[in-house]
């Protein structure tokens, strides 16, 4: 097969092998250029396979030379339909790091189930011991909760409407959109997936199997964003989630403080996503940000933060931590000097002049990227063998 992008709305239903791999390829010599890091040696990456959770793993292996075990939810390849881009970017990373001699091996299944959980610490205590750094990065719009209730997540806001301008992606127009309101069975649902209760879930698993070190580390991840976007994040569902996983994050601290193990929140920047890319407003937002973060030569991508965090941040312990006690990666985003010029743009902005104060470019490169399309050194015209992939 010739495989191109098929893009359907805001999700690509196509992945490129070689192109997975030359992402993952990248991501490694961005970690190798910034030197050798002081960090974990055996880790555990929940959501493993793309975004933040694969450049961490990229990060710790290539950074700190840690050993790594991940967890994925993927598809391979059928005769017919190429794998998700988290499985061939699994592929391309295990065979990276066995080329070093790393440890990485990737276990594909439901995170949140106890079959896998039982599964990972097996492979754990056959193959590592002990691990001494959890990461959390689950993206996820459902959740079989141990209860058996499936709970899905939904991005609403929780007071009311919100109205505000939006890029709309198949044709470079700004109209209005409009979210509305969760019910609280939406609220609950989001809470359940996107919130702390399954880190909980883990870490006690983990060290009730006795597979975790002494003064461990578990990380997971958040976002705030400017106040213009409030109402869909910091105070919509996805909102009230993160502050569960804050008050998780809090309540983890208080648990396992005998055994030494901290967790941290790690508060993001806004990125490309396919999950971003759904939210009605939020990709205009990021393209204006990309822009004046590119002019300030501030922008970030994905391993660029990861190798920030590990390299500078969590080295610096409690000198990192915000009042509230979480890491703020999205220091550079939020600097005044670059919220005020994004919002200047936000005010200004309209379907005629979008590609001049927008980087619509550099959205949309990113998001061909996730997918391993848009590469200049890659043959998209190789006839491809799905199955032998």
């Amino acid at each position: 097969m010739i495989i191109q992008p098929k893009v359907k709305g805001f999700i690509c239903t196509t992945a490129h092998p070689d192109g997975c791999a030359e992402y993952v390829k990248r991501q490694i010599e961005t970690t190798k250029a910034c030197g050798p890091m002081n960090g974990p040696k055996k880790v555990l990456v929940i959501g493993s396979s793309t975004g933040y959770g694969l450049a961490s793993r990229i990060t710790v292996s290539f950074g700190c030379g840690a050993d790594t075990l991940g967890i994925m939810f993927e598809k391979p390849a059928t005769a017919r339909r190429t794998a998700t881009p988290g499985f061939y970017n699994t592929q391309a990373f295990e065979k990276a790091a066995a080329a070093e001699g790393l440890y990485a091996k990737t276990i594909n299944g439901d995170a949140f189930s106890e079959e896998i959980k039982a599964q990972t610490i097996e492979t754990i205590k056959k193959d590592l011991g002990q691990i001494d750094c959890i990461i959390y990065s689950l993206a996820a719009p459902r959740r079989t909760a141990p209860d058996g209730i499936t709970y899905t997540s939904a991005l609403k806001t929780t007071q009311g409407s919100f109205t505000e301008k939006s890029w709309v992606l198949k044709d470079n127009t700004i109209e209005t959109a409009t979210i509305g309101p969760a019910t609280e069975e939406e609220i609950t649902g989001t809470r359940k997936v996107m919130g702390g209760e399954d880190w909980i879930l883990w870490i006690r698993a983990l060290y009730e199997a006795g597979v975790v070190a002494e003064h461990a580390l578990t990380i997971a991840y958040s976002y705030i964003g400017p106040q213009l976007t409030y109402p869909v994040y910091h105070e919509g569902t996805i909102g009230l989630a993160k502050k569960h996983l804050y008050d998780s994050c809090t309540a983890l601290n208080q648990e396992f403080a005998d055994k030494g193990l901290t967790a941290r929140i790690s508060v993001n920047k806004a990125l490309v996503t396919q999950a971003s890319s759904a939210i009605p407003i939020v990709p205009l937002y990021f393209a204006l940000l990309y822009r004046v973060m590119k002019d300030h030569g501030l922008h970030e991508g994905c391993i660029e933060q990861m190798n920030r965090l590990f390299k500078d941040k969590l080295p610096a312990k409690d000198a990192a931590l915000d009042e509230e006690g979480q890491i703020r990666l999205d220091d550079w985003e939020m600097k005044p000097e670059i919220q005020e010029e994004v919002m200047k743009r936000w005010e200004k902005v309209n379907s005629s002049n979008l590609l001049e104060l927008a980087d619509v470019e550099g959205y949309w490169e990113d998001f061909y990227h996730m997918f391993g399309f848009h590469f200049d050194n890659v043959d998209y015209d190789r006839d491809i063998d799905l199955e032998a992939q």
